[in-house]
């Protein structure tokens, strides 16, 4: 499922036109993607929680080479599924 596909099913389940839905989602995955940005966690009820992780910098090796680089610090975006979830996928 991507987002024009999340936005109608929402436009078809809540009667609201297919623009405004894609608006909605575009909307509700900016405000996580500014709340990941600023280093929030993000707890949807139900659903389950983004977090963001810091990975330090660090050596490693080049794998053609052999040579030893170092390996920007970098952060990335985490996500738990709730209980709610993990419940559905396994039946």
């Amino acid at each position: 499922m991507n987002n024009a596909d999340l936005a109608e099913k929402i436009a078809t389940d809540h009667n609201v036109t297919k623009a405004d839905a894609r608006k909605l989602v575009d909307g509700v995955f900016a405000a996580i993607a500014d709340a990941a940005a600023a280093g929030e966690e993000i707890s949807i009820n139900g659903f389950g929680k983004f977090k963001v992780k810091s990975t330090p910098e660090r050596e490693g090796r080049n794998p053609g080479t052999g040579a030893t680089i170092t390996i920007k610090a970098s952060k990335k975006l985490g996500f738990t599924p709730a209980k709610a979830v993990k419940d559905k996928l396994n039946g």
